[in-house]
């Protein structure tokens, strides 16, 4: 059965924001990589609108060969998009999604292929309230933003990670790989 894997950037204060964050060449080739794992990466409106950007890296190589490459490699994964809003997307690898995340989730799990993606806050958030996600990737950034959107909002379950592996990036990020161990508790 296929993995779904909650890969996000964050700052050291936990908050979502792909614009605080300190990209740089080593980073933009370890999501390149990654991107390549995984057959498909589920966005909500709002994310998948930032990441539209990287059409435009396509239609105008940047001089930074790991941007392009991480470019090529966003354009190639299949995007589903879920949004109350959008009526069409311009991507061609990107539809927009027509079934609630849980569905959608539990169809893609049912699937043959590879990894599946979760790229979006909110969509980590419902899917980790659900116990969907295999696999968390959490990348901190060595930025303190002082406010933004925190990537568990709303949870109000104690969730149980289990820390399996870290990876340390030389500009200082490091991402941290967590299994939920299934375990639960409510809050008091």
């Amino acid at each position: 059965m296929r993995k779904v894997i909650a890969a996000i950037n964050m700052t050291v204060d936990g908050f979502c924001d792909h614009t605080a964050g300190l990209p740089d060449e080593e980073i933009h080739m370890h999501y390149a990589e990654l991107l390549g794992q995984g057959d498909v990466i589920l966005y909500g409106r709002t994310t998948y609108q930032l990441m539209e950007f990287w059409r435009t890296i396509l239609e105008n190589p940047s001089e930074e060969k790991s941007m392009n490459d991480f470019a090529l490699a966003i354009d190639n994964i299949q995007k589903i998009v879920f949004s109350h809003t959008l009526k069409n997307v311009g991507w061609k690898s990107a539809k927009l999604a027509t079934r609630n995340p849980e569905e959608e989730v539990l169809h893609l799990k049912q699937q043959p292929g590879k990894d599946i993606f979760v790229g979006s806050p909110s969509l980590i958030a419902a899917l980790t309230k659900l116990n969907l996600i295999d696999e968390y990737q959490l990348c901190f950034h060595p930025v303190i933003a002082g406010n933004g959107l925190p990537l568990f909002k709303n949870i109000t379950d104690r969730k149980i990670l289990k820390l399996v592996k870290t990876k340390i990036f030389s500009g200082g990020a490091v991402i941290h790989y967590y299994e939920p161990t299934n375990k639960k508790t409510t809050n008091r």
